[in-house]
């Protein structure tokens, strides 16, 4: 099962701002967990990764088993974690993981990014996500993707922006790698990771350039390899394009406040 929307892009318009422009005027609920369990689906996990376009640092993924009743998180305003404020989404990762029937976090290391790309990464993360969740679920709905697990999925286009388990899963998955990160910064405090979050803003790349590489960078990411060690052979580190070719989905343009 899958759900696909179409971006309509107006002249003059980037097709960054129109998506974001969309993704304001989408409206997070639980109609496709309803729709689930009128099929008969009772354990649906929303799943969702972060820091998948960042050049630092792990990719993270969550899953969260919400229970059927949801409306105080609707309340609380639980939309995709790209929107809310840091405040928001600690305050609302607080109460997911005081109501959800199972949590699952889980993280791939840069090492293993480079060496198996980031849009396999992505997926070994939310696989092991499910894997690790203390209830089985009978349904996965997750944000634009498929992973290698038995249990039926619906491949949800914005999911984060739509679905409350998913939201909740992208909540769940910043807090943690956003507190990573911070603690990452004490440790490599030249790279400025503690306001970015290891993303390719002007601070990274220019720390990049003074500072060099570290091993936890992702050296396969092009800014990263176009400033790698002179040591390092020229044909030892080939930059990837951060999805395969026939992955038409955009690029999540995540936040690092």
């Amino acid at each position: 099962m899958s759900a696909l929307f179409q971006i309509p892009v107006p002249p003059g318009v980037t097709k960054a701002t129109a998506k974001q422009q969309m993704l304001k005027q989408l409206i997070c609920s639980d109609a496709p967990e309803q729709a689930l369990r009128y099929q008969g689906f009772q354990s649906i996990a929303g799943v969702d990764e972060v820091g998948r376009g960042a050049l630092f640092g792990p990719v993270v993924a969550a899953a969260v088993i919400l229970p059927e009743k949801t409306g105080i998180l609707a309340r609380m305003g639980l939309k995709d974690s790209k929107q809310l404020t840091r405040e928001d989404r600690e305050r609302l990762d607080r109460k997911i993981r005081t109501m959800a029937l199972a949590v699952a976090i889980a993280e791939v290391d840069a090492a293993t990014i480079d060496r198996v790309n980031i849009y396999q990464a992505s997926r070994m993360a939310m696989l092991m996500a499910v894997q690790q969740l203390g209830i089985a679920p009978d349904h996965l709905i997750i944000d634009a993707m498929r992973i290698d697990h038995p249990c039926p999925q619906t491949k949800l286009y914005y999911g984060d922006a739509l679905c409350l388990s998913i939201a909740a899963a992208s909540v769940v998955a910043k807090v943690y790698r956003d507190g990573l990160l911070r603690e990452f910064d004490t440790v490599y405090p030249q790279y400025g990771l503690a306001s970015h979050k290891g993303y390719g803003t002007p601070e990274h790349r220019r720390a990049l350039v003074a500072h060099g590489p570290c091993e936890l960078h992702r050296h396969t990411f092009a800014p990263v390899a176009a400033v790698r060690p002179k040591d390092v052979p020229k044909d030892s580190i080939e930059p990837r394009e951060l999805f395969p070719a026939d992955d038409n989905t955009l690029l999540q343009e995540e936040t690092w406040a």
